[in-house]
């Protein structure tokens, strides 16, 4: 079975493998994008990829009701299994998580990181993910240009999820450079529209990294799909 990609608003993502559901840093309830909320979505996996509110916020909810296991950094797993979450797996920077359908490595994020309630949220981070059979796909997350995406890239990527919003993460004129250091076959925009603060033109967008970079652009609306 193909694998499939579902942007579910702002910074969340559904990647289906056939044989499992990830969801990647889940805010359905409270945002203003998404076209599903938290009783809608199953998971067998949940990563999260730093404790801002907008990427952890529905997290134990939903691992709650599926019973999903939460993949993160140390700290933000070790919160969420004092908030009763039954199963997280606490990763660092650079480890790599064998799981059933393939592999998690935790990539740098330049970034901040912080839980709701004030605690400490461990180094932000980004997830190489590595599917059995199937493709390679990097989510960036929250982050800033950094020059060793070209080291990630090294990997061989097909899909690169990589945030454009502008103010709180790279904008569009520093993911065209990140593009190029991590040449994936193709790149989908993220973490954009959500508010007016980090409102872009994908198309615009769009355009640029047709022009300076050998990927391909793929824009979706939030429910929207991409299957490779």
């Amino acid at each position: 079975m193909p694998t499939e990609l579902t942007w579910l608003g702002h910074a969340s993502w559904q990647l289906n493998t056939g044989k499992h559901t990830l969801l990647i840093d889940p805010f359905l309830d409270d945002n203003p994008a998404a076209t599903v909320k938290s009783k809608d979505v199953s998971a067998d996996y949940i990563l999260c990829s730093h404790g801002h509110f907008d990427h952890v916020a529905d997290a134990a909810k939903i691992a709650d009701r599926t019973g999903a296991t939460i993949v993160s950094n140390y700290e933000i797993c070790e919160w969420f299994a004092k908030q009763g979450v039954k199963n997280t797996l606490g990763m660092n920077l650079g480890g790599s998580a064998n799981l059933p359908f393939g592999s998690v490595k935790l990539t740098i994020a330049f970034h901040s990181s912080q839980l709701p309630d004030g605690s400490y949220g461990g180094n932000p981070g980004g997830f190489l993910i590595s599917v059995t059979n199937g493709p390679r796909i990097y989510f960036a997350c929250d982050t800033a240009l950094f020059g060793d995406m070209k080291l990630v890239g090294s990997a061989g990527i097909d899909v690169a999820v990589l945030p454009i919003g502008d103010l709180f993460t790279m904008g569009p004129e520093d993911s065209v450079v990140a593009t190029n250091l991590l040449n994936p076959k193709t790149v989908i925009p993220s973490h954009f529209n959500t508010w007016p603060p980090i409102a872009q033109d994908p198309q615009a967008w769009a355009k640029m990294i047709r022009a300076s970079t050998t990927a391909e652009p793929i824009v979706l609306k939030p429910g929207e799909k991409f299957s490779f």
